[in-house]
C-alpha cells in the first residue's frame, strides 16, 4: 500500500510492506556544507525564519522565543550548539519545531531544509563515542541515501541547557 506524506510541500511516496526492513523518514536540513537528517517523528511544524524576542542572560545558542499560534517557544541556533560558526539568515532559513521528551516544543534554526528520505535499517550506521570527556555528542548514527552520507541527528543530546 502506499502512501503519499506532504510537509512543507515536499511529497513523498512511501511504501509499506510488512515484509521489508523497517524504515523510518528524516526529513535532511543543511547546515553549512553538512546534511543532517532529523526523524520525522519528533517535527511538529517548520516555518519560515521571524523576528524572535531576545531573553537577557541565557547562553549564546538561545537565539530567543517566537509566538506560534499563541505558544510561546524557545527558539535555539543549533549550528551555535554544536559549535559551529553564527548563523547567517538567508531566504531558505528556517526554524523546525521539534517535539522533545525533556524539553517539550523548541525551535531549531537550520539553513535549509532540503527533502524527506525514507531510510531502511540496512542504510544506517550506529556511531560509538567513547563518551570520557562528559561532551555531548550531537550525531547517533550516519544514513546512506543516493551515494550521499547524511548525519542523523540525536535528539535527545540537542536540549536546552548547557552541555559540560
Amino acid at each position: 500500500m502506499e502512501q503519499l506524506n506532504t510537509i512543507n510541500g515536499l511529497s513523498v511516496v512511501s511504501s509499506e510492506n510488512k515484509a521489508s526492513v523497517e524504515t523510518i523518514q528524516y526529513i535532511v536540513i543543511r547546515l553549512g556544507a553538512e546534511q543532517y537528517g532529523i526523524d520525522i517523528r519528533y517535527i511538529d511544524n517548520i516555518v519560515r525564519m521571524q523576528r524572535m524576542t531576545r531573553i537577557p542572560k541565557v547562553p549564546a545558542y538561545l537565539k530567543g522565543v517566537i509566538n506560534l499560534r499563541g505558544e510561546v517557544l524557545p527558539v535555539m541556533s543549533i549550528r551555535l550548539k554544536m559549535g559551529l560558526e553564527d548563523d547567517e539568515y538567508k531566504r531558505a532559513t528556517r526554524i523546525i519545531i521539534l517535539k522533545l521528551e525533556q524539553e517539550g516544543n523548541v525551535g531549531i534554526i537550520v539553513d535549509e531544509v532540503k527533502e524527506v528520505v525514507t531510510l531502511g535499517e540496512n542504510q544506517i550506521e550506529k556511531i560509538t563515542y567513547d563518551n570520557k570527556d562528559g561532551k555531548a555528542n550531537f550525531i547517533n548514527a550516519v544514513g546512506k541515501h543516493n551515494d550521499e552520507l547524511i548525519s542523523l541527528l540525536d535528539l535527545n543530546s540537542i536540549t536546552l541547557e548547557e552541555n559540560v
